[in-house]
């Protein structure tokens, strides 16, 4: 199994975002030295209550130059906010200055409001981003100038001044549990994953068909499939609970839209669930109705909260039963105290990751 620091670089009380900023480093500097294969981030947009990181790229060379050994990386851009070739031009360069540490996510955009204000439309996301991944290979490709020409992009004899250090580019991750998408992931060698408002359950089946495909296109190496959610460890069962239970009970209200005039929590998570339902998602829809409830999330298993015997044995169980071998952990959540958070960090790093590092879900 390989592991990763994941952060959506949550806004948090009481510190300016230069102060998250120099937290999340500090963060990252601590899984380094622990032997974390990964760190990656979010794009979000527009929500000053929320994600405070609109730029994945600032994010992976920030990380870099305070690491040494991590591999770093955006899960993901969103493609469709981006021209193309500017899109190229900025991860070749990314890739260089980095040292060639650059793991490379790309995603359609989940959220509506990240498009109103570009004047794009977000129905019209997919597309772009399937396309971006052909694009990317003629831009990288030997022969400079490069032309393209898709149902979306068109480019007309440009020349990159910086390719990837990379060959033919880092390596290709795309969030997705739809089996289209997934079907796409296998044909071209990029590594798919999940969050954990998709029930482990219902992604199973998917992904092993996805492996399946990945085995008929005959790639070399097997893929890698990753699943993030939160993650806290301390010395014992009891303590982790007093510290982290609750805030984890609150750390995704950020998934919510703002609230409506007199709209009461409770009637925006009801509202938002609806929507998986529309995207005939049942199982997401009940984890998002019932995210915010501490009970529900221990139950199930949702989250991964304890000792680090307690925690190396959830992840051992649901990797298996959820197919999955990247272990994305959100460590920095909701108003957890720094010294709380890095206790959790070292902890996962010094006992988790060791019981761990040779299991081979499958």
């Amino acid at each position: 199994m390989k592991f990763a620091h994941f952060s959506h670089v949550w806004g948090k009380p009481g510190m300016t975002p230069h102060e998250r900023y120099e937290e999340l480093w500090r963060e990252l500097q601590l899984c380094d030295e622990l032997g974390f294969d990964y760190g990656f981030c979010v794009e979000h947009h527009f929500r000053p209550d929320e994600s405070w990181i609109s730029s994945p790229s600032l994010y992976v060379v920030g990380a870099a130059a305070r690491t040494r050994r991590m591999r770093v990386g955006p899960m993901g851009y969103v493609v469709p906010l981006y021209h193309p070739l500017r899109l190229a031009e900025e991860i070749a360069l990314v890739d260089q200055i980095v040292g060639g540490r650059m793991e490379l996510g790309l995603v359609p955009g989940i959220n509506p409001d990240y498009f109103k204000p570009f004047g794009l439309d977000y129905n019209l996301r997919k597309s772009p981003t399937l396309e971006f991944v052909e694009y990317l290979r003629a831009a990288f490709g030997e022969r400079q100038p490069f032309s393209f020409h898709g149902d979306v992009h068109h480019t007309e004899s440009a020349r990159l001044a910086v390719p990837p250090l990379q060959k033919p580019h880092p390596p290709l991750w795309m969030m997705s549990r739809d089996p289209q998408t997934l079907e796409f992931c296998a044909r071209h060698g990029i590594n798919p994953g999940y969050f954990l408002v998709y029930p482990r359950a219902d992604a199973a089946p998917r992904y092993r068909r996805f492996l399946a495909d990945w085995t008929t296109a005959g790639w070399s190496q097997p893929p890698k499939i990753a699943y993030c959610t939160i993650v806290y460890v301390d010395e014992s069962d009891q303590r982790a609970l007093d510290v982290a239970l609750a805030r984890a009970a609150r750390a995704y209200e950020g998934f919510l839209p703002p609230p409506k005039p007199g709209e009461t929590f409770e009637e925006r998570v009801r509202e938002h669930s609806k929507k998986f339902i529309g995207r005939g998602e049942p199982g997401a829809s009940e984890i998002m109705a019932n995210l915010f409830d501490a009970d529900y999330l221990m139950k199930h298993e949702l989250v991964f909260i304890g000792s680090p015997d307690t925690v190396a044995r959830k992840i051992h169980a649901t990797a298996q039963a959820g197919l999955f071998n990247v272990f994305m952990g959100e460590f920095n959540f909701s108003d957890l105290p720094e010294p709380d958070l890095m206790r959790s960090i070292r902890l996962f790093g010094e006992n988790v990751i060791p019981a761990l590092r040779a299991y081979e879900p499958f």
